[in-house]
């Protein structure tokens, strides 16, 4: 009787060791899945997928200190390409100069006030001409906000008997601000100004 108690007693203290190991194996097995969900949580956090043309484009997160300089050449070059692309229809043209107004302070409302005043938009749609622009370069200066820039471009353009090429040089400053839909940069350019605008050559078509 003694001897089969005794082998009942070792059998609850295998059967409770065992017990023990199997809590402690599913407790280590469900902390690790959880660990690496966590894991895998905060690694899609920063992964953005982008649908553009029917493909599916990964794109990554980052602070935005990382990117400042790639960010304020782009919206110069932005503003600069909504700014001065024109073509011979006005809902074109008040298109892009409501989009370029967005990104830049009173400074170049300024511009597009004595522009439009000149009569300068009406001679573009009358006489059937077509504005390009090319940005040769654009340097941003971060030392110290509002940051500094200088953009060097060249204009094209297109009339029905001529294609004239003229050479562009602007400056400004640009202020960091929130984003938005219509300023997905975040920057404001301010003190905008026209420091070069002649003619390199025209040729006959």
């Amino acid at each position: 009787m003694f001897t089969q108690a005794k082998r009942i007693d070792t059998a609850f203290r295998h059967v409770r060791a065992f017990t023990m190991l199997v809590v402690v194996g599913s407790v280590t097995v469900a902390s690790l899945a959880v660990y690496q969900s966590y894991q895998l949580a905060r690694q899609h956090q920063q992964t953005v997928y982008i649908l553009a043309g029917g493909k599916v484009l990964e794109a990554y997160a980052s602070e935005r200190g990382e990117n400042i300089p790639v960010e304020a050449r782009d919206h110069v070059a932005t503003f600069h390409r909504l700014f001065f692309t024109l073509s011979p229809d006005d809902k074109a043209i008040q298109a892009n100069l409501s989009r370029a107004l967005y990104l830049a302070d009173g400074s170049a409302k300024s511009q597009y006030d004595a522009l439009k005043e000149s009569g300068f938009y009406t001679g573009i749609i009358a006489g059937n001409i077509s504005q390009e622009i090319v940005l040769d370069s654009v340097v941003v200066d971060l030392n110290r906000s509002p940051y500094y820039f200088r953009c060097n471009a060249l204009q094209r353009i297109i009339r029905p008997t001529s294609l004239v090429s003229r050479k562009l040089v602007t400056e400004g400053y640009l202020r960091p601000l929130a984003r938005s839909d219509r300023n997905p940069h975040g920057f404001l350019i301010e003190k905008w100004k026209i420091l070069e605008n002649q003619d390199l050559h025209i040729q006959t078509r």
